[in-house]
């Protein structure tokens, strides 16, 4: 980076936070715009009647925590079948999962918990994973968002980590993402998490939402890019001008910086910025560093964090067979998130 660049923005490089237990498990509410989520304002799609369905099977599961009513001492009224502890949301990017586990957290009784795998799993790697058992014991419900099965050691971890806090009376919701593209995946990929949970399947109830990628239908198909280095600098001085807090980095710099942070912490790194403006950016060709590029979208994403970039356009940055290998969920995400934060 030149002197000039320097002067104009300062660097997300230069930030290395450090968190303790307490405010991690501080960061584990449901993204911004999510912070009115109901299940009133979910809209689903009428041409996909799983959406509708979907929205009728978690009211119900919040329904659960009310106190059942009294029928009185002589009542012959039957009583209800007990409510599964968990549920589990299975379908695409962008059909409104994370909307209704938002508004479901957002029913929930407290104290409660929201947050992405990843984040969970960073979280237990970070803490260990009794102190993490610690802080999570007595949660009244806990909502995972993506959870990810193409990490055989993150996903055991998962399951030990849940099972405890289950048997200790916590709630649960989940969702997974499938690509729209993979015919039948979906299905596939809730019956190898109830097998990963085998300890607890029986508790979850699996319900699946078909339909868009509400973040592809008004926008094309590539990020945003600038022409030039010199292009991104001058949008740059024009939105700090305007009193924007502007983050400017090299992205082979910053992609290298994000090594030596845990991933737990990249939200704190992110902390009151507006727009992350990156320069020359290139395909990532090291799946480390492209899946350590991926939990940072996840909080730049959430965060409703805009980014500028010259450079190779952000959703090309998965280069080579990564796509087409094991992590292919997890780069269509980021994927797909990438295009909407280079298009806000």
């Amino acid at each position: 980076m030149t002197a000039e660049q320097q002067a104009v923005a300062p660097r997300l490089t230069e930030r290395s936070p450090s968190m303790t237990a307490a405010e991690l498990a501080a960061t584990l509410v449901p993204p911004r715009q999510f912070d009115t989520a109901s299940f009133e304002s979910y809209r689903p799609d009428p041409d996909y009647p799983s959406q509708a369905e979907a929205l009728e099977k978690i009211t119900a599961f919040a329904g659960s925590w009310a106190p059942a009513k009294s029928g009185g001492f002589f009542s012959r009224a039957k009583k209800a079948p007990a409510a599964k502890p968990g549920i589990y949301l299975d379908g695409g990017f962008g059909v409104g999962k994370t909307h209704l586990l938002a508004a479901l957290w957002h029913a929930a009784p407290g104290p409660k918990y929201f947050g992405t795998f990843i984040e969970y799993t960073a979280l237990v790697g970070a803490l260990g994973f009794s102190e993490a058992v610690k802080l999570f014991h007595g949660a009244r419900f806990i909502a995972i968002d993506e959870f990810e099965l193409d990490d055989p050691g993150d996903t055991m971890l998962m399951t030990r980590f849940l099972g405890e806090l289950v048997a200790g009376g916590t709630r649960l919701a989940a969702t997974s993402n499938t690509p729209p593209n993979a015919l039948g995946e979906g299905r596939f990929a809730a019956a190898d998490f109830l097998r990963e949970i085998q300890a607890i399947a029986d508790r979850f109830d699996i319900v699946r939402i078909d339909g868009l990628d509400y973040r592809r239908r008004d926008i094309e198909g590539h990020a945003v890019a600038f022409g030039s280095d010199a292009e991104l600098l001058s949008a740059v001085e024009r939105r700090a001008a305007a009193g924007e807090s502007i983050t400017l980095d090299p992205f082979s710099e910053l992609v290298e910086h994000l090594g030596s942070i845990h991933p737990s912490r990249y939200i704190k790194m992110i902390d009151g910025v507006d727009v992350i403006a990156l320069s020359d950016v290139t395909p990532l060709l090291n799946q480390t560093d492209a899946l350590r590029l991926v939990a940072f979208v996840d909080r730049v994403y959430d965060a409703q964090i805009r980014i500028l970039a010259s450079g190779t356009p952000l959703d090309e940055v998965f280069a080579g067979d990564m796509l087409n290998g094991g992590y292919r969920k997890k780069y269509l995400r980021a994927t797909s998130r990438l295009i909407a934060s280079a298009s806000l």
